[in-house]
């Protein structure tokens, strides 16, 4: 039996995967922090918020390592690892959504439209709530009432899916069924 009217889904980490792979290459290659210093809150915040663009955001993290063309370079190719759409998860809420909106509620810069039309998300998802275009992000509570109120939803009536635990139990604190994705299986139990 369903028990929610909209799905509310992260981005990065669920539909969206990076290649870890590929940075931990990277911050080998170049013997740096990259991934410490590039999601530092004191870093990231900034252009999650939409207050720096994702170019200052990448000159930041090389700063950050030292401002030398090595440090560019590294922020640079850190900044380019390829990602792609989990086609699992995408049939998953593409079948759901024959029955119930599905909003992405994702932590992005300025680039995010440009990556979903590079990964042929632009026109998937009902809406699409950016902390770079709204002004907050997750685990704010006022991301998830735009992202319900875009749905048309009550948020006791929306399912929120994310990887990260502390975004999940936000969403959980507001009325909403939360399921914390670690995998495929996770999503498509809360959907069955």
């Amino acid at each position: 039996m369903t028990t929610f009217d909209a799905i509310l889904c992260d981005l990065d980490g669920v539909l969206r995967q990076f290649d870890h792979a590929v940075q931990a290459d990277i911050e080998a290659r170049y013997g740096l922090p990259l991934r410490k210093t590039a999601f530092d809150p004191a870093l990231i915040l900034p252009a999650t918020l939409g207050h720096v663009t994702e170019a200052q955001w990448v000159a930041s993290i090389a700063t950050a390592l030292g401002g030398d063309e090595r440090a560019r370079a590294a922020a640079a190719e850190f900044a380019a690892v390829p990602f792609r759409v989990d086609e699992e998860v995408r049939a998953l809420l593409a079948r759901a959504q024959e029955r119930v909106p599905v909003v992405l509620v994702t932590n992005a810069m300025d680039t995010l439209e440009g990556h979903l039309d590079q990964l042929g998300l632009t026109y998937f998802a009902d809406a699409v709530v950016s902390s770079a275009r709204v002004g907050v992000a997750k685990p704010d509570r006022r991301i998830y009432e735009i992202a319900a109120e875009l749905a048309g939803v009550a948020p006791e009536r929306c399912l929120f899916v994310d990887d990260r635990l502390e975004n999940v139990t936000a969403a959980i604190g507001l009325g909403m069924t939360g399921v914390h994705f670690r995998g495929v299986a996770d999503l498509a139990a809360a959907l069955a």
